[in-house]
């Protein structure tokens, strides 16, 4: 935007002001966002001028006089919102990586004016009628893709309120305002606990396990636990468990609205396990054989425990408490496994782990991965990529930002900056796929080591990239990972599958120093271990996924303390003493911040396909490294995204259902 002023009987000065580059056309390379033109103040104006246009052409599309067919009205509907689209592909991206309290308060605003534009297409009874004209429509001419983007849409409509009447959908967008902002600032809370246990600490959460593994000091090991479990639970201002029962309330009075008597019956009605019968079944089973592993588990550890007893490092009678697990699963897993992390983290660095992911997509896959210099980024520490086919044809950009910042959320996870999809001229649109981590950091000459489960959270990171990455899908709503949430982390963990391959180990695991390839003696040490704390670390996951499915499955929150309603619950799964959920709820970002409510199962379901599918590869007499198979894999699922349903997908690709038993087997808990 330019303006002209000053105009004097003597002279005309054109004075530039800044022009929003959110709503410009980026003449950058591949049309990477020029994000060091960016500015705070640019993100809100680019908001209300996207939303602005987006309701301009879904006006356009009520008013079209023609008959309601699928180009003009679910086509049209899919390529609308483009600007919109491009703003929150930016904002919402960096907001997780590069906070402040000027981006929280931006991402508030901005968050609330989403789900206001959001209410307003989906209870749009104008718009709806020319959607279901479409549905009730023979569909015999439609394309398989076409008929599930439909199917989404309607779907869509109905589970926003279409259905409700005004002053029930007056008392929706109320409630999804409420839960907008609650369910921020619950996200910031988190953040800054993750920052003062850093603080106090010197460790970021993500570097907690190993932390704990490797200090000695028993009271200080129990510290660190108290610290790190009470994230959001100490009573200061960043305290989640009002916030907390306040969402699920809110969650609670939605899906009465909408006809369910819970938030988990609402929520699951249209993914894969359906219901939460299901899943609280399907949980359960899983509960009990990791129950039972770990108690095993608590056996070895407490042989090593003996051993400190004996020489007088620990009082008489001291038995394994949750502080203990992960520093006397080290020593067991040295003992028995004669593994030392600090043996293998020198041929885990950084930047050859990269070259591990690159290898593994171009063997199976066919990916080419090229660096790109000199192209914007949001941070100094992002690193980017083009990816590309032998005939040159573009498949996407990639980039990553692995290692942890005060700015940066906790964990890891895939986002896509743009979407895969065409355009209405039939011109391709390829991704722009970012990867976060907040692996071990660099160290004063930045060298990043990894261990052993960083290795596997990089390919399940790019597992998720691929299926974003290699996405042939023609509308952007069934695009990349838009599929349904118990079936999007199959590929992630399918991916995590060829981390410790020993062939691609021979390719990327070299000693950062020596150069040396690693040794096949350690080789074996890494595979045989990788089943082992699989009790506990199943166990912790599996009561994270039942904390979250009762807290769903709950019809009201009057008299429910959180303390009191945690405890319960754990003791009703079985829960032993000596283990915790992989999340209490003051900091369960997943189900409060990150779509994953009623869905952390979602985890363990799709490892059941992921292992299932793998075991093809297994079975292979070409091996695992069967080309022909993985093109059928990635033909099959990569580039189908939400195109078909999950399950039809599956049977296409095995001839049958997934069957539980490589799961069970893979965890080591048969």
């Amino acid at each position: 935007m330019k303006k002209i002023i000053l105009l004097t009987a003597t002279a005309m000065t054109l004075v530039s002001c800044h022009t929003n580059p959110l709503l410009s056309e980026w003449n950058t390379a591949y049309g990477i966002p020029p994000f060091e033109e960016i500015a705070l103040s640019d993100y809100i104006p680019a908001m209300e001028e996207g939303i602005k246009q987006h309701d301009s052409e879904i006006a356009a599309i009520i008013a079209n006089p023609e008959a309601p067919t699928f180009e003009n009205t679910i086509a049209a509907l899919e390529l609308s919102g483009q600007t919109l689209s491009k703003v929150c592909g930016v904002l919402f991206n960096v907001a997780e990586t590069e906070n402040s309290p000027e981006m929280e308060k931006i991402i508030e605003k901005a968050s609330l004016m989403q789900s206001t534009h959001s209410d307003d297409i989906y209870m749009n009874k104008a718009l709806y009628e020319r959607v279901a004209a479409v549905a009730a429509a023979p569909q015999s001419s439609l394309t398989r893709e076409q008929q599930m983007v439909l199917k989404k849409l309607v779907k869509g409509f109905e589970k926003n309120g279409i259905g409700l009447d005004e002053a029930a959908q007056a008392e929706l967008r109320e409630i999804n305002a409420e839960l907008s902002v609650k369910s921020n600032k619950l996200g910031n809370n988190i953040l800054a606990e993750s920052n003062a246990f850093k603080e106090t600490f010197g460790i970021s959460v993500s570097a907690y396990p190993t932390a704990m593994a490797q200090t000695q000091d028993r009271d200080l090991r129990e510290k660190m636990f108290m610290a790190y479990s009470s994230r959001g639970h100490n009573g200061n201002e960043s305290d989640n468990r009002q916030l907390a029962l306040d969402i699920i309330g809110l969650r609670i009075r939605k899906a009465k609205l909408m006809g369910y008597d819970n938030p988990a019956e609402f929520i699951l009605e249209d993914k894969m396990a359906h219901d939460p019968q299901t899943v609280d079944s399907f949980l359960s089973g899983i509960m009990e054989a990791s129950v039972r592993k770990a108690k095993e588990e608590i056996v070895d550890m407490q042989v090593e425990m003996d051993k400190d007893i004996a020489a007088g490092k620990l009082p008489e009678g001291s038995r394994i408490q949750p502080w203990d697990w992960w520093y006397y699963a080290e020593l067991v897993r040295k003992a028995k496994y004669d593994l030392d992390e600090s043996l293998t983290k020198p041929y885990f660095e950084a930047g050859n782990v990269k070259k591990g992911l690159f290898i593994a997509a171009k063997t199976l896959y066919g990916v080419n991965v090229e660096p790109l210099e000199d192209v914007p980024v949001y941070n100094p520490e992002v690193e980017t990529y083009k990816l590309t086919y032998d005939d040159g044809s573009l498949i996407g950009i990639f980039t990553t930002d692995y290692f942890p910042r005060d700015s940066k959320r906790g964990g890891a996870w895939m986002n896509n900056i743009r979407d895969q999809y065409f355009d209405a001229e039939g011109n391709e649109i390829r991704p722009i796929i970012v990867n976060v981590g907040n692996f071990s950091s660099p160290d004063e000459n930045g060298v990043a080591l990894l261990t052993i489960d960083e290795v596997q959270t990089a390919f399940h990171e790019f597992g998720h990239a691929l299926h974003g990455l290699l996405s042939k899908c023609h509308y952007p709503s069934v695009s990349g990972t838009s599929v349904a949430r118990d079936f999007v982390e199959m590929f992630s963990q399918f991916n995590e599958n060829w981390a410790f391959q020993p062939e691609l180990l021979a390719q990327y695991a070299v000693h950062y120093q020596t150069g040396e390839v690693i040794p096949q003696e350690l080789v074996e040490k890494v595979i045989n271990s990788l089943k082992f704390n699989q009790g506990f670390m199943t166990t912790e996951l599996c009561a994270a996924s039942i904390l979250d499915m009762k807290w769903h499955e709950l019809t009201s929150i009057e008299g429910i303390d959180v303390d009191a309603f945690e405890e319960k619950v754990c003791e009703e799964m079985g829960l032993i003493d000596e283990i915790i959920p992989r999340y209490r709820t003051t900091y369960f970002n997943h189900i409060f911040c990150s779509g994953y409510s009623a869905g952390y199962y979602g985890y363990l379901w799709a490892e059941v396909l992921d292992k299932d599918a793998f075991a093809a590869f297994e079975e292979s007499p070409a091996g695992v490294w069967d080309i022909e198979l993985a093109h059928t894999f990635k033909e099959t699922f990569l580039e189908k995204g939400g195109s078909e349903e999950p399950m039809t997908l599956y049977k296409s690709f095995r001839g049958r259902e997934p069957e539980s038993e490589p799961m069970l087997r893979a965890r080591g808990l048969l």
